[in-house]
């Protein structure tokens, strides 16, 4: 389910937390469905239940989980997570469109290789958390 990279600079919180929003994203945890337990993930990903637990107060800080007293957390809005990771991509997109004309690339070269770029991406890239 969650795949840890230990020489990844960033947190394990960091990923954890990331890797439950692609879970989101890609369906697999389901709007409304419940999480895993803090202690059940821990677990499973030989990791400290503090870890997960930061994980998911960062998930719910954001809104994209919540939580019910004595019951767990619960998948939040998809929508607002998609909506999000669009706005994140626009954002990521026009900074690259600002090197692509910083190194003289024409727009019709910028979309060529946009489209190349996505096409390469396969399902298992998906799932696996894959960036190129």
């Amino acid at each position: 389910m969650i795949l840890l990279d230990l020489k990844d600079s960033r947190p394990i919180y960091e990923q954890v937390t990331e890797r439950l929003q692609e879970l989101m994203i890609l369906g697999v945890l389901e709007e409304d469905s419940q999480m895993p337990s803090v202690r059940s993930l821990a677990t499973e990903l030989s990791i400290n239940p503090n870890t997960i637990q930061r994980a998911y107060g960062e998930l719910e800080r954001r809104g994209y989980i919540y939580t019910v007293k004595g019951r767990g957390s619960f998948v939040g809005s998809i929508r607002r997570l998609r909506e999000a990771k669009g706005e994140e991509l626009a954002r990521k997109m026009g900074t690259l469109a600002k090197e692509a004309i910083g190194l003289g690339i024409s727009r019709e070269e910028f979309i060529q290789a946009a489209g190349e770029a996505y096409g390469r991406v396969t399902a298992a890239d998906l799932q696996e958390g894959r960036e190129e």
